[in-house]
């Protein structure tokens, strides 16, 4: 039995965790899950978003399945999210995007996979005021040549791994010449090694563009934290949205698999959430483990459910509740 953190979130996150954990068990997932907590919950009822228990257990187990956590806006702690990835160097964030049967996406037959360096630019955490009335403020986008190479190694790696025909990697080199130039010219030198891969680099505003204009044209996306941010959202839009994309963080020994979506706080509670993020997530911790058998069985019984749309969730245009989807895709098993 592999043992994995889990810290089921705030908000909807007990719910969907709850029926993620039951679909894993159905489908003979070998776990034994040590619970953690971290985000809103842990900080009114320890005065800590990320308690240094939470911490220990991390380091000692290694991976970490998470739902959504409540990150204050404009003022009160910083991303925990962001904490997380940082102080375990989870320098790859994954975040697949896929047409799905059933769903009212906007678009069809799209398959990419986002790259997104996880852990510099513009969320470093390099910020201060410039003048002391607060009317200033400066952020610093760090970016070094060991992480670029890093994330876009990973991008070809995976690219080579799974069949993948092209790798494409997105900056802003014509403006910001000297930090994301650096990251084109850390990926023109690596794509030499991956002769067998069509490479091409866009402007990312560009992109932008050609994302909502011909989806299907991309492949392996990979590009730096903030414009990563920002695209893979848009990749998740494209697919019908954050509650049908999941997400992994991995690094050198740590793995942490999330639902990127909200804590939607005006749910809690209900049994209304669509747990199918954090069901991909998990499918992808499962490969990430070694079991991918597992993963493919409950791949096979999400899509059953999602192309039936009767025992859905009611935004994916069905009538149950979390608790009945996680059992239709139970049965589906």
């Amino acid at each position: 039995m592999q043992k994995v953190v889990l810290i089921p979130g705030d908000g909807i996150g007990p719910e969907i965790s709850a029926a993620v954990l039951k679909i894993l068990a159905a489908a003979g997932a070998q776990i034994d899950w040590v619970e953690a907590e971290a985000g809103m919950a842990a900080y009114e009822a320890q005065g800590n978003p990320l308690p240094q228990n939470t911490l220990d257990l991390i380091r000692e187990h290694k991976v970490v399945l998470k739902g959504p956590l409540t990150t204050p806006v404009g003022s009160g702690f910083r991303s925990i999210n962001v904490s997380l990835r940082q102080e375990f160097n989870l320098f790859s964030n994954i975040r697949p995007a896929r047409t799905l049967p059933g769903n009212h996406a906007p678009f069809k037959d799209v398959d990419l996979v986002l790259f997104r360096e996880n852990t510099q630019g513009l969320y470093s955490g390099i910020e201060r005021w410039a003048d002391e009335e607060q009317t200033r403020a400066e952020s610093i986008a760090l970016i070094t040549k060991e992480a670029s190479e890093a994330i876009i190694g990973a991008a070809f790696d995976y690219a080579r791994k799974h069949n993948r025909k092209k790798v494409t990697l997105v900056h802003k080199a014509n403006i910001l010449k000297l930090g994301t130039g650096l990251f084109l010219k850390c990926g023109n030198t690596i794509a030499k090694d991956y002769p067998e891969i069509e490479f091409e680099d866009l402007i990312v505003d560009n992109m932008a563009m050609q994302m909502v204009m011909n989806p299907q044209r991309f492949d392996v996306v990979v590009t730096t934290n903030l414009f990563g941010d920002i695209l893979s959202d848009l990749a998740s839009g494209l697919v019908g949205g954050l509650g049908l994309t999941g997400s992994a963080n991995i690094g050198e020994g740590f793995a942490m698999f999330e639902a990127v979506h909200g804590s939607a706080p005006d749910i809690a509670g209900q049994n209304k959430a669509n747990p199918t993020a954090l069901l991909f997530s998990s499918m992808m911790m499962l490969d990430y483990l070694g079991q991918k058998d597992v993963a493919d069985r409950i791949g096979a019984a999400i899509l059953k459910v999602l192309a039936e749309k009767s025992n859905c969730t009611a935004d994916l245009g069905g009538c149950r509740s979390t608790s009945e989807y996680g059992e239709a895709v139970i049965a589906a098993l």
